[in-house]
């Protein structure tokens, strides 16, 4: 599962000044075995660059999906307190 948050969903409006959190729960192996991991990064326009650049990542990794999905789901109810209430999943 991966989605994109963001404080609006006005796809006219321009880039400059908006931010952006992916979140993305997804399947993965350590030593061998599956684990389960929460992704969320952070991004937002850069004058310097002319573009969305994407940083502050973090990954954190669970031996059952079930807590990942706990995980993830706290993580966008906290996404959701700053604001970030529209995702582009709500799109289709």
């Amino acid at each position: 599962m991966q989605e994109v948050l963001s404080k609006t969903d006005d796809s006219k409006a321009p880039l400059r000044g908006q931010e952006f959190y992916e979140l993305r729960l997804y399947d993965s192996k350590s030593a061998g075995m599956p684990v389960y991991c929460v992704r969320e990064a952070h991004a937002e326009w850069s004058d310097v660059d002319g573009q969305i650049m994407w940083d502050k990542e973090q990954v954190q990794s669970f031996v059952t999906h079930q807590e990942a999905e706990e995980r993830y789901a706290a993580r966008r109810l906290a996404l959701a307190e700053l604001g970030f209430i529209y995702s582009d999943m709500d799109l289709f």
